[in-house]
């Protein structure tokens, strides 16, 4: 059955309108984003189909342009509107850290992590540097790894903040696979950059580890 013959508030679009993005699965959102199905398909039976192919909504936004450009329905121009809206959604995001407003909503830092590195398929360790009020200096990723891990150097962390003239810190990095736990590793890394970074008085505020479906805070969990 075509979605245009389905009830108006089971298609994807009308239901977005009603009840808002934050309704729809995946598939759904998918759907409104390709627009149109394909020979005995609807936009949600490709969508849904992608998705399986993909293995998540993750594994498809993070496909190369090979793979994503091979799988049925999807091709180039497909590809550049992807890129684009993502390019969008973390140009957005970063405005939003960038007004001078100081970095009080811990929210609002997890979603312009997510938006930067969720979607990463190697290890990404990145620091947000700030002033005395905590407001963004610049966002900078500064070591990058394999699948599992980034070789992260305390003298080389030390260096850009006094470089950047930071009095505070938030670190950051993803975890490819997906699962946002913090490893012993990072936890003892961050302790070592506390030390370090303590010797020339700058303040680390926060680490946070991003995964597929959550972001950790060492803060929030008493850890700093």
């Amino acid at each position: 059955m075509a979605i245009a013959d389905w009830p108006v508030a089971e298609r994807p679009r009308e239901k977005l309108l009603q009840k808002g993005a934050s309704a729809l699965s995946d598939a759904e959102l998918l759907a409104i984003f390709l627009r149109t199905g394909c020979a005995g398909k609807s936009a949600v039976d490709l969508a849904r189909e992608l998705m399986q192919e993909f293995g998540s909504l993750r594994g498809l936004l993070c496909a190369s342009q090979a793979d994503f450009c091979q799988a049925q329905g999807l091709g180039p121009a497909k590809y550049a509107q992807l890129q684009a809206v993502m390019e969008m959604a973390k140009r957005n995001l970063a405005e939003v850290l960038e007004r001078g407003d100081a970095l009080t909503d811990p929210n609002q830092v997890r979603n312009y992590l997510k938006a930067q590195l969720r979607h990463q398929p190697s290890e990404v360790f990145c620091v947000l540097y700030l002033d005395s009020q905590h407001q963004l200096i610049r966002f900078e990723p500064l070591f990058y790894g394999t699948i599992d891990a980034a070789a992260v150097y305390c003298r080389e962390v030390v260096r850009k903040c006094l470089e950047h003239n930071a009095a505070a810190v938030i670190f950051a990095h993803n975890h490819p696979s997906g699962v946002a736990e913090p490893s012993l590793s990072d936890r003892q890394l961050t302790d070592r950059l506390i030390q370090a970074l303590g010797l020339v008085d700058i303040r680390v505020l926060d680490h946070m580890v991003v995964g597929d479906k959550r972001v950790v805070s060492f803060a929030e969990r008493g850890w700093l």
